[in-house]
């Protein structure tokens, strides 16, 4: 492991303090939105859009690459990045912030699928796997450090704009001055909605519900938190535990993985999240509750991800992996653009509980289809589509990388 982080410790700066800039971006939203009187509503529709901009660059970001370069790419993307930071304190009106939500998810779409390239390059086939745990750990050390940043200035001035968009300036010095070009790779073409349901229904119903789940976390947590009356540290703490949770679980549940029904696990998986975010709508909890909510809520959702994309590829030959895996973070981009939009819905009609009601009904969907699902396709295929950890807002080239080398370290010699 210490070979492998003294090869990409500049990739992997790089892209903790990426992820350092977009984890308090999101969660600052949340805070000045209220403080600018912003309604819920108004506050779904802006964090939506991130998700909208995330989806197209997903999409447009590999054809860029392609006819300019990754360079060229990864420095426009990032000075997008960093002025729209800037911007938000400087205009700020939903409507604005909407569409400058549009123009940063989809930079920070194409910032990761470039930087990705570079690190899957930069790796060896006996590295690689190590290199994207790391990838995963680092990522998930970001989004958490990011929330300890928003103690340290005031939400309602500058200085907490300015300081994510520093961050992202600087994460493109080490990754530019220390990576080898990448190498030119192929916009895996999607597998289609038909052809990927009639491969796995519960896989792809269970990544779309997933997608709402995730963006609920990500782009309304913030905003649940101002509704409730949590003060900056506490809901900087709150949503730190989501991460951390996520972080913890992924290893147990991997391990599960390898050794009981996938379908049944993710079923089990989801009815103790459904159940755990659900207590805060009967009952009026503690913050350390609420906390303990958080981890489990981070815990169970992350790692039932990789879950499922395993499931999936149970069910598939090695050649369609990749056509799949693209075409199931399509559907979960899909899936993450409604979910702020739904939870703001419901915390419009009946409070701050609407939050955790939210992905409690998704939760609540997840186990349904899946008990039906196995009257109907009682039979599940052995493990061979490996377990990987894996970021939901990892792009299809990670996704893919991943796969092949769980695939092959669990294939026999």
């Amino acid at each position: 492991m210490l070979k492998v982080l003294a090869s990409t410790w500049a990739l992997l700066l790089g892209l903790m303090l990426l992820m350092l800039g977009n984890g308090m971006q999101g969660t600052l939203l949340g805070i000045r939105g209220a403080i600018e009187n912003f309604s819920t509503t108004e506050m779904s529709i802006v964090m939506s859009c991130y998700f909208v901009g995330f989806l197209f660059g997903s999409r447009m970001a590999p054809e860029m690459i392609r006819r300019v370069g990754h360079v060229r790419v990864f420095a426009a993307l990032g000075s997008m990045i960093s002025a729209v930071l800037i911007l938000y304190a400087a205009a700020p009106h939903w409507i604005a912030w909407a569409l400058m939500r549009v123009v940063i998810g989809f930079s920070f779409s194409g910032v990761y699928i470039t930087a990705e390239s570079w690190l899957n390059n930069a790796s060896t086939n006996e590295n690689r796997g190590k290199t994207l745990s790391l990838y995963l750990i680092v990522q998930m050390i970001g989004i958490i450090a990011a929330q300890a940043l928003l103690n340290f200035g005031d939400p309602a001035g500058y200085i907490l704009f300015v300081i994510p968009s520093v961050l992202v300036s600087l994460a493109f010095t080490p990754i530019l001055l220390a990576v080898s070009p990448a190498p030119a790779f192929d916009n895996t073409r999607p597998m289609s909605f038909r052809k990927l349901y009639t491969t796995s229904p519960f896989g792809l119903v269970g990544i779309f519900l997933l997608g709402g789940v995730f963006s609920a976390q990500f782009g309304m947590a913030s905003v649940w938190g101002t509704q409730a009356g949590l003060l900056v540290r506490d809901l900087s703490i709150f949503i730190a535990a989501i991460y951390v949770g996520g972080l913890l679980f992924q290893l147990p549940i991997g391990w599960l993985s390898d050794r009981m029904d996938r379908r049944r696990l993710a079923v089990i998986l989801a009815a103790i999240g459904m159940l755990a975010v659900f207590l805060p709508v009967v009952v009026d909890l503690p913050f350390l509750g609420l906390l303990a909510v958080a981890v489990m809520m981070g815990g169970i959702s992350n790692p039932l991800y990789s879950l499922l994309l395993a499931y999936v590829n149970d069910y598939l030959d090695h050649k369609d992996m990749a056509a799949a895996s693209a075409g199931l973070i399509f559907v979960n981009g899909v899936g993450a653009i409604a979910g702020p939009i739904a939870t703001g819905w419901l915390m419009g009609l009946i409070g701050p509980s609407g939050f955790f009601l939210f992905m409690s009904v998704l939760f609540a969907a997840l186990v349904a289809y899946g008990l039906w699902r196995s009257t109907q396709r009682r039979e599940t295929p052995d493990a061979s589509g490996a377990f990987t950890a894996l970021s939901p807002t990892a792009s299809a080239l990670a996704v893919e990388a991943a796969l092949d080398r769980a695939d092959e370290e669990t294939t026999p010699a």
